[in-house]
């Protein structure tokens, strides 16, 4: 058995990650992906860029000791190949390109900038075909700190997607477009024409949603659970939430704009359930190097 070991770093509004897996590869059979570190540093770069349009030097400063942080990490874990992506926030931070070309000469890490539609191509590639079922439609939701990944998927293909600027962020900052649920809510109504559809939701918030509902792992959750669990989060300060439900502080001041988005897309869907396979960006970057160099 062959053992590849691969690391992605995925460059958020809210955190970055850096995922370590390692693949062990069978003559004849399909490679298996393990994750076996992930590390997640809470520097909200959406802060800075929905408010400010760039990026402040404190958090270019921990950017920086982040990704040298990374590259020893790899480097301990012997990593073959990484490959790293920034989504929304670097985007369209206006010092983003000369911010990345800094932590290249300092850390050695290429970071490349991804638009919405190939991140949810990414998150598409990150095993979820696995996880469909023939003849069935979804609407695929990965909501982040800075937008919004809506897919809709039927009979295990992607039929389209689209990229929302609206994320727990950007609503925490009051920075989304005035018009942006509005044109979400048209977009569902104009794609989606099945009378029983399942979302998926992806995203830390979500996953911690799922994590304390008490649903039994591998079943959906019930969108009457995260509405009224999301009821109940606005009843509670952010550091009751810290308590209540074990969240880290950047957690706990944006997980309810994250139901809000999960529940406005299942209303306007008329979805009833939401699944949570716990599959993120990072996992579909490691997929998406896995297969350049294979």
């Amino acid at each position: 058995m062959k053992i590849r070991k691969l690391a992605a770093i995925d460059i958020g509004s809210n955190a970055i990650r850096l995922l370590i897996n390692y693949i062990y590869e069978q003559p004849d059979k399909d490679p298996v992906f393990n994750k076996t570190s992930l590390v997640r540093m809470p520097i909200r770069l959406g802060h800075d860029v929905f408010t400010e349009s760039e990026i402040s030097q404190e958090n270019i400063d921990r950017m920086i000791d982040a990704m040298k942080s990374y590259a020893l990490m790899m480097k301990v874990y012997g990593i073959e190949d990484y490959k790293a992506c920034a989504t929304s926030a670097m985007r369209e931070a206006k010092n983003g390109k000369k911010i990345l070309r800094t932590i290249e000469k300092k850390t050695g890490i290429c970071v490349e900038i991804i638009d919405g539609k190939t991140e949810a191509e990414m998150l598409f590639s990150a095993g979820l075909n696995q996880f469909l079922q023939q003849d069935k439609a979804f609407l695929y939701v990965d909501v982040g700190g800075g937008s919004s990944e809506l897919t809709y998927l039927k009979n295990n293909k992607v039929i389209t997607s689209r990229s929302f600027e609206v994320g727990t962020v950007r609503l925490l900052e009051h920075r989304e477009k005035k018009n942006v649920f509005p044109e979400m809510q048209q977009w569902i109504q104009d794609t989606i024409k099945e009378e029983s559809i399942e979302l998926i939701g992806a995203g830390g918030n979500i996953n911690h949603v799922y994590k304390y509902s008490g649903v039994k792992l591998g079943t959906p959750m019930s969108v009457l659970y995260t509405n009224r669990h999301h009821k109940n989060l606005l009843k509670l300060t952010p550091e009751e939430r810290m308590q209540t439900y074990n969240m880290k502080p950047d957690r706990a001041d944006v997980v309810v704009y994250a139901l809000e988005i999960y529940n406005k897309v299942a209303k306007w869907s008329h979805a009833k359930r939401i699944h949570v396979p716990k599959i993120g960006l990072s996992d579909g970057i490691i997929r998406s190097l896995y297969k350049e160099i294979n």
